[in-house]
């Protein structure tokens, strides 16, 4: 209309135009209107910056989103962490593929495609002429529980955090190199029926002389979302067809089967420790990556009394942590893993960060937590070995989300800027550990 009513005006002021004959022109020229009109709309679409979010279902895709944006911009903030981040895709380009089979030793059932480790905290027996049974000792990690030939556990890592940084290297630069990579990597791990992983943990941290796998084992599994979020980070590229993203469901939903209803993933699920935490990132993880919404209700809605209440007291503290050797690490964890489950629960519509009576159960444990970001500060129980007090940047990067109003992030300021800033949960969170 705008457009008639400009035509109008342009004629000579001689001539006058009535009601009939305006109506005569805008019926004559209201092809040519909407033509300019869809002309215009396209041309403001292809000025408009469009979005699309990544379909990763742990790491923020907003916050992914909006890193990356800021990288394309030359953001300085960024630079430290996306510039450690690439240094480390160039180097994982190098390596791998990685498999189950590759090991020297065959898990205990004999089968080459099944994963098996050894529990890092138990060690031959001196007493004993063959070492068995083996020994416990809490905090000392036994080198061979470490050992490529023997173990799968340092080799399913690798893979994981490769296909993460990978995945996340595809996403912020749009290079396929690093997305065919991931997917290379992905096959051999999963879907290659010569080298795939059988999805399940039934030869997890065996302990010698005592069994073939232990509920406790069941926590080498949480290394696997990783590898999966670097599959959902690479989904735009192309490098694994739609025919090999179903074969990862599909495996995803054996492990989620068998997590859910073997005998010794079931104990681990009674764990009242980070044991248990961690499984409920698990559980909750794939049932979400499974579109299985009724199980990651159940999962989100008892977590609150079967972990957060039952293992952080008022003062914040956690029992079954504290007990530990390496205290302040297993508090750390344990937290970390809470906050994990707080923020995945809000995909099906719970709110875990309100936990509590007056206050938020998790929070007081952040509270109690909180000011030892500060190396300066002495935790007040002796420990094996110090912990890494930077692992607490991702607990404050998750409390931004969880508690907008908490200012949490001035506690980062306590942790050396060097190695801050080159962290990889500045650009994505959260991660997993």
């Amino acid at each position: 209309m705008q457009e008639i009513m400009y035509l109008v005006s342009m004629l000579p002021k001689s001539m006058s135009l009535n009601l009939k004959q305006i109506k005569l022109l805008m019926k004559r020229t209201l092809p040519l209107m909407l033509l300019l009109f869809l002309v215009r709309v396209t041309m403001c679409k292809k000025n408009e910056a469009v979005i699309v979010y990544p379909t990763t279902i742990l790491m923020d895709p907003i916050h992914l989103a909006t890193t990356k944006a800021a990288i394309k911009n030359s953001d300085a903030t960024y630079k430290p962490a996306f510039n450690q981040l690439i240094a480390e895709a160039e180097a994982a380009l190098k390596e791998g593929p990685f498999s189950v089979t590759d090991k020297e030793k065959l898990a205990p059932s004999g089968d080459i495609h099944d994963y098996a480790s050894y529990s890092r905290y138990w060690w031959p027996d001196p007493k004993t002429t063959d070492g068995l049974p083996y020994i416990r000792r809490d905090g000392e990690t036994n080198p061979d529980s470490q050992s490529l030939a023997k173990s799968d556990r340092q080799r399913l890592g690798t893979f994981a955090e490769h296909t993460e940084t990978l995945g996340l290297a595809y996403y912020f630069t749009g290079e396929e190199k690093y997305a065919e990579k991931a997917a290379s990597l992905l096959r051999v791990w999963f879907i290659d029926s010569a080298t795939l992983m059988h999805p399940n943990l039934n030869h997890a941290q065996c302990r010698p002389g005592h069994n073939e796998g232990t509920k406790s084992g069941v926590l080498d599994g949480r290394l696997i979302i990783k590898a999966l979020e670097g599959a959902q980070l690479i989904s735009k590229s192309g490098a694994l067809s739609p025919k090999e993203y179903s074969a990862l469901k599909a495996w995803s939903n054996a492990y989620l089967k068998w997590l859910t209803t073997n005998e010794m993933a079931l104990e681990e699920a009674a764990s009242l420790n980070n044991h248990g935490s961690f499984y409920d990132v698990q559980a909750l993880y794939f049932a979400l990556y499974a579109d299985n919404r009724k199980t990651a209700t159940h999962i989100a809605q008892r977590f609150a009394h079967k972990r957060i209440l039952s293992q952080i007291q008022l003062n914040g503290a956690m029992p079954e942590e504290m007990a530990r050797t390496r205290s302040l690490f297993y508090s750390i964890y344990n937290l970390h893993a809470m906050f994990t489950v707080a923020h995945l629960a809000k995909r099906v519509d719970i709110d875990l960060w309100k936990v509590g009576d007056k206050d938020s159960r998790l929070r007081l444990a952040l509270d109690y937590l909180a000011p030892y970001a500060d190396e300066n500060r002495s935790w007040p129980i002796p420990t094996i070995g110090e912990a890494d007090r930077m692992e607490l940047l991702a607990i404050f990067q998750m409390a931004k989300d969880g508690y907008p109003n908490g200012n949490y992030l001035k506690f980062i300021e306590s942790l050396p800027l060097e190695r801050r800033q080159i962290q990889r949960t500045n650009l994505a969170y959260p991660l997993m550990r």
